[in-house]
């Protein structure tokens, strides 16, 4: 649901820019409502001394320098899939390395899949944190106010929720405006107090961080977990890239996002040397007191934009994990009619609504919302590292492969301290996106698993194509008008649709075709390597046709580019019935599946969107042929 795609690019390197600056930096851009506050007086509070002020002023500036610009901004966004990013399109990247069916394949697999199922946790904290953090600005107006925040926040996101649905085609549109305005107020706030005290800006000096870890190193550790609150939001700048590119998303960071964040985070910290007693809320208390409502008002706009981007990146994981086989075929609706990316997922979107309003009302204060707030981001950091080994190796000409692997490696020792620090939080409510990325990451690997071994079951009762359409044809059953297309997924093998048609119907119609779609491991398809259509006899024919892991499968567009190419073949869409296969899992006398996966594996194809509706094919044109599989 992102405001610009393949097909509606913005032109103009500024319209680009600032199209980058609405959608991937809502969630890195709200990050300093809450992560100074939580760095000095979350739960390791400090003492707000000079000393523990520049000392995790140091190290929040040093990590934004280090994970988001040199690891993600200069490194990683070189990863890209065709100019696609994300986890799941590195992780096919790197079994592009590997090779199919190679343990490394596996363990490639395994980090990708866990990778894009802790997103799914992220995905329902960040709006709770982002909503409840600005709302929490109501507080510095009034304390009267503060028993409405909780309620407000869920109705704000319950409307935000809602209007999922209409898509943010008109929304978007003022995305980029709206957070341009809001870094532009986050840079001005800072600013005012950094020229009040000049001396808070030596924390850009490392010293201070080191000391800080030097003298307090357990504690240095522990705030690790709240220091990468600054952080999140950066895994968007790769999953967007796509969209946008990436001149455009490193300009906008170098540009505006990072001095904005610097500025807004230093002049807290100028602010609390100044007057220790503002660690209540260091970021409304930067405004003047005629400012707090005003910005509440835009902070709580920023969360949703944050909340909106975030919310899109799991429809989009969704529709991708679907291509590349990983979970079963969903509802996509698109809300767009010039715009790829504009899709809305029902399931995904009431998923999520129940699980964030639960999380509200779970922890009732963004303080506590932080306790649960970066661990899957810092697991799907070590993930995307870790992927980046085999990827990136041969993406820098005239750098030695040894230099890339060594800054890797320095990174990979980063997230992990990051990582190992938020496991400290997962008593504290970390187990929350813990518990949503295994349940999530299980669902996808017994979906792959049963599909395999499906598949693996229908083709021990296919025969082989070849020599199958001669004898068909050289002592023909009673042909009747039209044209049958099968699907199959086997493009060597007899549909069990046709076989089955054959037994019972005992007939043939006067053109058949055998139709199978494939999934590549790239993001998009060339329309004119998207059909192939080969004549297997004189009135038989086969289509194979592929699309990318971001884009979804449609029958007539198939076969009005079919059409194209063989003239021949008649088409006509009230004179032609399409045959499927569905099949009914039932337990096998020797299994291959642990019960309990066998019956999720179960439960998840049989409330599979239908072959007809995922491919678009006419309803009233279809005919199912039902079998009963042994798993």
């Amino acid at each position: 649901m992102n405001p610009t795609s393949h097909a509606g690019k913005p032109t103009g390197r500024a319209a680009m820019t600032l199209a980058a600056l609405g959608v991937v930096y809502g969630d890195i851009g709200t990050s300093p409502l809450y992560t100074l506050k939580e760095c000095l007086n979350g739960h390791v509070p400090l003492p707000i001394v000079p000393e523990n002020v520049l000392g995790m002023l140091s190290m929040v500036f040093w990590g934004l320098m280090l994970v988001v610009s040199v690891k993600y901004v200069v490194l990683i966004l070189r990863a890209d899939n065709r100019g696609e990013g994300g986890v799941l399109a590195l992780m096919a990247l790197a079994l592009r390395e590997a090779g199919t069916g190679s343990r490394k394949a596996l363990f490639f697999t395994a980090l990708g899949i866990f990778g894009a199922s802790l997103f799914y946790g992220d995905s329902i904290i960040t709006p709770a944190i982002s909503v409840l953090s600005a709302l929490e600005g109501i507080g510095v107006v009034s304390h009267r106010l503060d028993p409405y925040i909780v309620p407000i926040t869920i109705v704000v996101l319950i409307v935000l929720f809602v209007l999922q649905a209409r898509g943010t085609a008109s929304m978007g549109k003022l995305f980029g405006p709206v957070m341009l305005l809001w870094f532009v107020t986050l840079g001005l706030l800072g600013l005012y107090q950094v020229v009040q005290s000049p001396g808070v800006l030596a924390a850009i000096n490392p010293i201070y961080a080191l000391r800080f870890v030097v003298h307090h190193a357990w504690q240095a550790f522990v705030l690790l977990g709240a220091v990468v609150l600054a952080l999140t939001g950066a895994e968007a700048l790769y999953a967007d890239m796509g969209h946008f590119g990436r001149p455009a998303i490193r300009r906008a960071w170098f540009g505006l996002v990072l001095p904005s964040l610097v500025l807004n985070y230093f002049g807290q910290g100028a602010l609390l040397l100044a007057n220790p007693k503002a660690i209540v809320n260091p970021f409304f208390l930067l405004a003047p007191s005629w400012g707090v409502l005003p910005l509440v008002v835009l902070a709580t706009v920023a969360t949703v934009i944050a909340s909106q981007a975030v919310i899109s990146g799991a429809y989009s994981m969704t529709s991708q994990a679907i291509q590349l086989g990983f979970a079963p075929r969903m509802d996509i609706e698109h809300t767009s009619d010039t715009e790829i990316g504009q899709i809305y997922m029902p399931g995904i979107t009431w998923f999520l609504l129940v699980a964030v309003i639960a999380l509200v009302l779970l922890f009732r204060s963004s303080g506590n919302l932080a306790s649960a707030y970066g661990f899957a981001v810092t697991c799907t950091m070590v993930m995307t590292t870790l992927l980046a080994f085999t990827v990136l190796g041969r993406r820098f000409a005239g750098i030695p492969r040894l230099g890339i692997f060594a800054l890797l490696s320095v990174l990979l020792v980063i997230d992990l301290l990051l990582f190992s620090s938020n496991a400290l939080k997962i008593h504290d409510g970390g187990w929350f996106p813990l518990l949503v990325g295994v349940i999530a990451f299980t669902l996808m690997m017994t979906w792959k698993r049963g599909r395999a071994l499906l598949n693996d079951r229908l083709h021990q009762g296919e025969l082989p194509l070849e020599g199958f359409v001669e004898m068909l044809e050289s002592s023909p059953p009673q042909r009747v008008e039209g044209t049958a297309i099968f699907m199959t997924g086997s493009a060597d093998r007899v549909p069990h649709a046709l076989l089955h048609n054959l037994k019972h119907n005992k007939v043939l119609h006067e053109q058949v075709v055998l139709m199978t779609v494939e999934n590549a491991d790239i993001p998009y398809v060339a329309t004119r390597e998207r059909v192939a259509v080969r004549r297997l006899g004189e009135t038989f024919y086969q289509i194979i046709a592929t699309y990318g892991f971001k884009e979804e499968p449609s029958v007539p567009a198939i076969l009005k580019l079919v059409k194209e190419l063989q003239p021949e073949l008649d088409l006509d869409p009230m004179q032609t019935s399409f045959f499927l296969s569905r099949e009914t899992i039932v337990a096998a006398k020797y299994p291959e599946m642990s019960l309990w996966r066998r019956k999720i594996f179960a439960l998840m194809n049989r409330n599979a969107l239908r072959a007809t509706s995922f491919f678009k094919i006419p309803p009233n044109r279809v005919v199912e042929m039902g079998m009963q599989v042994e798993l």
